[in-house]
């Protein structure tokens, strides 16, 4: 697999950057490398090792849920910005 500069182009997309035709050059090689260096991962031998989603044995410290009062409406609206009907008023972020 690699990374071509329209996958670059893609990305910087997305993410609203604009690039210049060498940055889009100069990524696609990084990316490049990074997937090459990742393919040396095939190569071990991990028949005997156990998955993990963490190196350290972990395990849940959360509290129990409990239902506890909550601030009342007219306290919270006190910091916000801008506020209708009860609610934070806030930008749109849609295209």
């Amino acid at each position: 697999m690699s990374i071509t500069i329209k996958d670059v182009e893609h990305v910087a997309n997305l993410a609203r950057l604009e690039l210049s035709g060498e940055e889009k050059e100069v990524f696609t090689g990084q990316l490049n490398a990074i997937l090459k260096y990742a393919e040396k991962l095939n190569e071990l031998d991990t028949a005997d090792v156990q998955p993990t989603t963490h190196v350290l044995p972990i395990t849940n410290v959360m509290r129990e849920d409990e239902k506890r009062p909550s601030w009342p409406v007219e306290q919270v609206m006190k910091n916000a910005p801008d506020e209708e009907d009860g609610q934070f008023r806030v930008p749109a972020v849609l295209e």
